[in-house]
């Protein structure tokens, strides 16, 4: 599965007119699958498109060259940072509706980095994922691209996140002692916008 994750700054952009900035060559590629969500606090629009694996090299080469085209005329602002799955739990609340997305950006020190993503892989995204309200939690990295890690989070309410469940699995000693390694960090919650009624 090829992953781009479309930041759009200042703009908030529905599925049809993200479709159109894409142009032909998105429209094209059957399969597509495209997540949009709205920031809760300021204007922005995040958007993952997704390729399926049968048709990941010839659909992807389509969009990064539709996006190399449209975007820096259409939204000069805008960034495309192609991304890689390396973790995936499903939630205690997997396969509900899930209109919320929380998603963390981050960068970490060097040093720290293999804890990092031991804590990361084994106890911070499966204790996130096991909190009630948590539909499903990932792990991508950005290749290349700084931040060089992101984690999204789906929820089914909005009250999932600083639940007490939820500051619970954030405030283990492991936590604490990787947390301090982090840089370029962006924290951000952000609102689903459903396909229909654009």
């Amino acid at each position: 599965m090829s992953i781009f994750l479309l930041k759009l700054a200042g703009l908030a952009y529905r599925h049809e007119q993200l479709r159109s900035l894409l142009g032909p060559a998105a429209l094209g590629v059957d399969g597509l699958d495209m997540e949009v969500f709205h920031a809760v606090q300021g204007t922005e629009t995040y958007a993952y498109l997704s390729v399926p694996e049968a048709l990941a090299v010839t659909a992807a080469d389509a969009i990064r060259q539709a996006l190399r085209a449209g975007l820096p005329v259409q939204a000069p602002a805008a960034q495309v940072i192609e991304l890689r799955c390396t973790q995936d739990v499903p939630g205690q609340a997997a396969g509900r509706p899930a209109p919320w997305h929380y998603i963390v950006e981050t960068d970490v020190q060097p040093q720290a980095e293999q804890d990092f993503n031991d804590w990361y892989s084994t106890e911070h995204l499966p204790g996130l994922a096991a909190v009630p309200g948590t539909v499903r939690a990932r792990r991508y990295l950005a290749q290349p691209a700084e931040p060089k890690y992101y984690a999204a989070y789906d929820l089914e309410a909005l009250e999932t996140f600083g639940s007490g469940p939820w500051l619970a699995v954030r405030a283990t000693e492991w936590s604490s002692r990787v947390r301090p390694n982090f840089m370029n960090t962006k924290r951000s919650m952000f609102k689903r916008v459903p396909p229909q009624g654009d």
